[in-house]
């Protein structure tokens, strides 16, 4: 009786705990928390490339390691399809970043390893694609947003790179300043010629930064220039979003009456 008496205890307060957690997780402060917490854990990678790798280091990495598995399991206690959680390509990348702060041999013989430390950003964007549906003062600047956001998480992605196939047969590629300063004059065609990419590799990395990067920069232009939406909300139905020359709303055909510079 009181084996069942404790399983049962058991198994409510998880139930609890559960509650609490996907409580936690549905509040925008916490994520937005989680963020500073990933933006944090990105710095702490740039800011360690130009220190030399100590005792202290290693500790510090596995102080960061055990956080982030706390964090990986509280989200997969909060999941509804649990099994399908510990299967996802997220899940596994996060317990992949576990394992090379917890284990500095594994990242010293596998040093790409460390570049997913700054795919933990990534993660940040289905919480900031959120925000302009959560804060109406953000819904006219979304296209903006989003641009803004994946331009930047490419050029720390692209930079991350561009340091872990870089660094120990490049003179150039010192740091991992070294790599986002090479990744921002590329992509935006400035190539000054100071740092270039040795070997083959480098070579595909500069074709990849170049095509891409410059794609996202051109339409993170157009988005603060010509956006390809205007917010003006229809009268009738509600949309916000439509083409900057549009006389009718797509969804009712109330026509409208969206503000133009004119000639």
């Amino acid at each position: 009786m009181r084996v069942e008496h404790e399983s049962h205890t058991a198994k409510r307060d998880m139930a609890r705990l559960v509650v609490f957690l996907r409580r936690l997780y549905a509040n925008d402060g916490f994520q937005f928390g989680l963020l500073v917490f990933d933006v944090l854990t990105v710095l702490s990678f740039l800011v360690l490339t130009f220190t030399e790798h100590t005792l202290w280091v290693d500790i510090f990495d596995a102080v960061l390691g055990v956080l982030l598995l706390a964090e990986v399991v509280m989200r997969g206690l909060v999941s509804y399809t649990r099994a399908k959680f510990w299967r996802q390509p997220s899940t596994i990348l996060d317990l992949v970043i576990v394992c090379s702060l917890l284990w500095p041999g594994f990242t010293g013989s596998f040093a790409f390893l460390r570049v997913l430390r700054v795919v933990r950003l990534v993660r940040a964007v289905p919480f900031l694609r959120n925000l302009p549906k959560r804060h109406l003062w953000l819904i006219e600047k979304g296209e903006l947003l989003r641009s803004a956001v994946n331009l930047f998480l490419f050029v720390f992605v692209a930079s991350a790179l561009v340091y872990e196939a870089q660094v120990d047969q490049n003179p150039d590629i010192n740091t991992y300043v070294d790599a986002l300063y090479y990744t921002v004059t590329t992509l935006t065609t400035t190539g000054f010629g100071d740092i270039t990419l040795v070997g083959e590799s480098g070579r595909l990395i500069s074709v990849v930064v170049m095509i891409i990067g410059i794609s996202l920069f051109v339409k993170l232009a157009q988005a603060i220039v010509r956006p390809s939406k205007v917010y003006y909300p229809c009268d009738a139905c509600g949309l916000s979003h439509h083409d900057p020359d549009a006389i009718h709303c797509k969804h009712c055909g109330t026509r409208l009456a969206i503000p133009t510079e004119g000639r």
